[in-house]
């Protein structure tokens, strides 16, 4: 069975946002940034609740991000190919490739993704990973503190 990884960059003190409530504060060097590009290539899948999901589309439909450097169009080309979950009861369409829209979090549903998967998956979004968490379904957490 596949594992269900929570990813999530974090303050010292615990936090996932800053006092706006955007999550991009946090300065990435290569070294991260490889890092977390390894990791998200392992997965085949990638849970991800609307706003995190609306940040990392940019990673596809914005071509000037992976042309800044050759880390992050291996980061853009890893986070193409793996599949996409996007759970919201407000998005009117997913904008990506490879991706699809669930109105509702469905534990047996996601405990049959993992059953199922060739490989891991991720979840990523505080309030989606909050209902992965309270359904038992997460089997590990990457914290980037």
């Amino acid at each position: 069975m596949a594992k269900l990884i929570y990813v999530t960059n974090m303050s010292l003190d615990g936090y996932i946002e800053d006092d706006r409530g955007a999550f991009d504060w946090l300065p990435i060097d290569d070294e991260v940034f490889a890092f977390t590009t390894d990791l998200l290539r392992s997965a085949g899948t990638f849970l991800y609740g609307r706003r995190l999901y609306e940040a990392m589309a940019e990673w596809e439909t914005n071509a000037a991000l992976a042309a800044q450097s050759e880390l992050m169009a291996d980061f853009a080309s890893a986070w193409q190919a793996a599949n996409k979950v996007v759970y919201s009861t407000t998005l009117a369409a997913v904008s990506t490739a490879d991706t699809r829209l669930e109105r509702l979090f469905d534990p047996a549903a996601v405990y049959e993704l993992k059953a199922t998967a060739s490989s891991d998956l991720t979840v990523g979004g505080a309030n989606l990973a909050t209902h992965a968490f309270k359904a038992g379904l997460v089997d590990e957490c990457q914290l980037f503190v």
